[in-house]
């Protein structure tokens, strides 16, 4: 394992390392899949910056156009975004006011990050059904980009979905173990 995949790892919160129960056993799994999201995440990011390099050389310095390489690139960075959202979670990287944390006692700061959990897993719910909608009407309608190359709109919808569905399971996790397990919080 690398330097950077270990340094990864070890950032994951104590208290979903080695636990027994249900909830903990829910949150390795989605650590393992977070894991699995980054490294996929990484790989788009490079492939995003070949297809914009290539695009680049191509286009301007030997004159020749190409009409996919934007929407791969953009197909690619949406893919990396949102598969990648659930992990950022799982290290409480996207909401909450770290600042306020050392403010408040343990037990109001336990409430405050239950709060941030269920208002995100509203709103990420939310999110993932609307997601799912968009993903299903382009399946049924045969949905294309309305660019020259047009690729199927599947693709951006389907990779959306499944990272907010995943971010939401995150989310859920996370407050479900907040509430049945007070003390490891914070």
């Amino acid at each position: 394992m690398s330097h950077g995949a270990q340094e990864f790892q070890a950032s994951r919160p104590a208290q979903t390392r080695n636990r027994t129960d249900l909830i903990g056993k829910l949150l390795a799994l989605t650590g393992w899949l977070n894991d699995v999201m980054m490294l996929m995440g990484g790989i788009t990011l490079v492939l995003a910056c070949l297809v914009l390099t290539y695009s680049v050389v191509v286009r301007y310095a030997l004159k020749v156009p190409t009409d996919w390489q934007d929407e791969t690139a953009i197909f690619l960075l949406v893919g990396a975004t949102f598969l990648s959202a659930s992990a950022i979670q799982a290290r409480r990287g996207h909401i909450g006011i770290e600042a306020l944390a050392s403010l408040l006692s343990p037990s109001v700061n336990r409430f405050r990050l239950l709060m941030v959990d269920v208002l995100s897993f509203a709103f990420c719910a939310f999110f993932t059904w609307k997601s799912f909608t968009l993903f299903h009407e382009a399946w049924l309608d045969d949905q294309h980009s309305s660019s020259t190359w047009g690729p199927p709109l599947i693709i951006p919808y389907g990779l959306m979905a499944a990272g907010m569905a995943l971010l939401t399971v995150q989310i859920l996790l996370q407050a479900l173990d907040g509430f049945l397990n007070p003390e490891d919080a914070a």
